[in-house]
């Protein structure tokens, strides 16, 4: 036996890669996988283009025992096995891989074909995160000497003759107390399944599970050898070779779902950069879509690989209901294989993913009309968030944005509503919490008696979206929350002049009851069965924005006084300014008269305010207020 120091600062650097580089201990099985998947690609290669190897016949496979009484798992393959100065140079040297040496031997067309996957020759030490001791016997291809490779990782290893029957490679790993939960083989499977379900060759888990007599005493242990992954990219097939059943249950198994997709995107990108990427839209709404920190739903792959799915720039984040896989053998990775450099290809991949989908969603809302209604009430919320934060595709995204609309049934888009507009240059709308509430707010009155149609904005995120926007194609956004969206209504009250006189009056009630309650108190245009209303001033927010950027904010935020507007046409409005006649009349002055214009004027204002959704200060005096005026009516 031959004993060997490690090459570099291995007690520093081992130190670095178990706890530092890698942050979830589950990933050494991930890539010891790798690694076995990378000798057998390499033996496959040899035995076509080196006469060394044309004679070696061998089916692939991958084996991964665990051993619970043991304390062991041992990852085996039939690759193409190394020998022992193989063994002291790869595993020798940290930051040394012998894929890596063994593409920079391939020629460029060769290489681009090699499916190979190590980089970097680290990931091989994530195992000491869980293991006491490590060794690795390998038999070398076309050669009949196994050598065993022993290292506890503390800085130095020893490299023995061996016995292996057959060409390849064991690594036993001996496990220590935080590798405990990895010697169940419920937990060895689902790891299999998450990182390695795709890897090209076969992957068994095999154990000794124990055996029980009818009085449930233990009678012994059978082993259980079972073939854990599908063994095939199914987004690295030709589309002309899948069926929908084929994409719908991928679906289920990746996404963990018992419904099928909405739709599904399937591209393979040849060229310069070469990818292969599957994204799918679900049928309903992730649960988690409104979680900030949770992770996307896209896999990023390499070379059949899993790496990440916590890189959350694949796609913009009001993508993330998205669910999928990105697959590139031009990627390269960190040390660490968990984060993606930024980089040319990564960035090109980024951006033709984004292209694709906005390209497939425009032609489901052009040629599918009913399919993309579907997509629409899942995921309009998300398209506003683009609209609200992405101005590099704010165009594409005002497309295929739909609202609700007073002028139509179902969802619209606003090249629609343009069309409808005809010359009009302005696109109205409203925003509150509930799409009945504001399709029954007083402010419409008067936009439906003269056939103007109003958006119906019922998200939170509409106050944003509307916020934000200038114009579209030559027409500006216009809120009816707003004082000033009267203007193209015309000059006349909606009850005309004959009540003006009565209206005046009542207004000046009112700002002298209200007082700082309200900006101000003026006769609507927008009025024409209900008493009263509340705007806001042009130049302030709604009361709807104040709201959200509390919640967004967490932090309070001054309320903003709400102008009253009244109809002069309807009784209430009457009823306070004769009260307010027959007060200034009044002699001595009847304190009776007093309150009852003091409780109508604060009626009118309340519950303007209660049919936009907002909530009293002080509910028991409105309702004390009516309860006043009922008993008298």
């Amino acid at each position: 036996m031959s004993t060997y120091a490690f090459k570099t600062e291995v007690s520093q650097l081992l130190e670095l890669i178990t706890h530092s580089l890698y942050s979830h201990k589950e990933i050494f099985l991930r890539e010891l996988v790798s690694n076995a998947s990378d000798a057998i690609d390499k033996l496959r290669y040899l035995s076509i283009s080196d006469d060394a190897y044309k004679a070696i016949s061998f089916e692939p496979k991958i084996s991964v025992y665990v051993d619970d009484k043991a304390r062991t798992i041992v990852v085996s393959d039939n690759g193409v096995g190394m020998s022992e100065e193989e063994l002291a140079e790869n595993l020798g040297t940290i930051a040394r891989s012998g894929t890596k040496s063994f593409l920079e031997k391939l020629s460029d067309s060769d290489r681009k074909n090699s499916n190979l996957i190590g980089q970097f020759g680290v990931g091989f030490y994530s195992v000491f995160m869980i293991a006491d001791k490590v060794e690795v016997i390998s038999r070398k291809a076309g050669t009949d000497k196994a050598f065993c490779w022993s290292s506890t990782g503390k800085g130095e290893f020893s490299i023995d003759t061996s016995v292996r029957e057959g060409f390849g490679t064991d690594v036993k790993i001996h496990v220590n107390g935080e590798g405990e939960e990895y010697l169940s083989r419920w937990s060895l499977d689902g790891l299999l399944r998450k990182y390695s379900n795709h890897i090209a060759y076969p992957i068994h888990l095999i154990s000794q599970e124990p055996k029980y007599d009818d009085k449930g005493k233990e009678k012994g242990r059978e082993f259980k050898d079972e073939q854990i992954n599908a063994a095939s990219a199914l987004w690295r097939r030709p589309k002309n070779e899948l069926q929908d059943k084929d994409y719908i249950d991928f679906y289920k198994s990746f996404a963990a779902e018992d419904e099928g997709p909405l739709f599904w995107i399937h591209t393979k990108a040849e060229g310069t950069i070469e990818y292969n990427s599957l994204f799918y839209i679900p049928s309903k709404v992730p649960g988690d879509i409104y979680y900030p920190l949770a992770q996307q739903g896209v896999k990023l792959y390499i070379k059949r690989v899993f790496i990440t799915d916590k890189e959350t720039n694949i796609l913009p984040q009001y993508f993330r209901f998205v669910r999928g896989v990105i697959d590139s053998d031009d990627l390269p990775l960190n040390v660490s294989r968990e984060i993606l450099q930024q980089n040319r290809v990564m960035t090109t991949i980024q951006q033709a993913s984004l292209k694709k989908i906005f390209s497939e969603l425009e032609s489901m809302a052009k040629n599918n009309p009913e399919k993309f209604a579907k997509f629409t009430a899942l995921f309009n919320t998300q398209i506003k968030e683009g609209l609200a934060s992405d101005w590099q595709n704010q165009k594409t995204l005002l497309g295929l944005v739909r609202y609700k609309s007073t002028g139509a049934e179902g969802w619209t888009s606003l090249e629609e509503y343009k069309n409808r507009a005809g010359d009009r240059k302005t696109i109205y709308y409203i925003t509150g919490n509930s799409e009945e509430r504001l399709r029954a707010s007083p402010l419409l009155e008067a936009f439906a008696a003269k056939g103007l149609e109003v958006l119906i904005g019922s998200d939170e995120i509409d106050e944003l979206v509307f916020a934000s926007l200038g114009q579209y194609e030559g027409m500006s956004f216009k809120s009816v929350n707003h004082s000033d969206a009267d203007e193209g209504l015309g000059k006349d009250t909606a009850a005309g002049t004959a009540d003006e006189e009565a209206g005046k009056k009542a207004t000046e009630a009112a700002k002298r009851i209200l007082g700082e309650r309200v900006k101000d108190v003026r006769l609507s245009k927008r009025l024409s069965k209900s008493p009263s209303c509340v705007v806001m001033d042009k130049d302030d927010p709604t009361l709807q924005y104040r709201e959200l950027m509390m919640r967004i904010s967490n932090t309070e935020m001054p309320e903003p006084t709400p102008i009253l507007e009244l109809n002069p046409g309807h009784a209430l409005v009457k009823k306070l300014a004769d009260l307010e006649s027959r007060r200034g009349a009044a002699e001595p002055q009847d304190e009776g008269l007093a309150q009852d214009a003091e409780d109508i004027a604060h009626i009118l204002l309340d519950q303007a305010l209660l049919a936009e959704g907002q909530k009293f200060v002080k509910p028991a005096d409105f309702i004390q207020r009516l309860n006043r005026q009922l008993a008298k009516a």
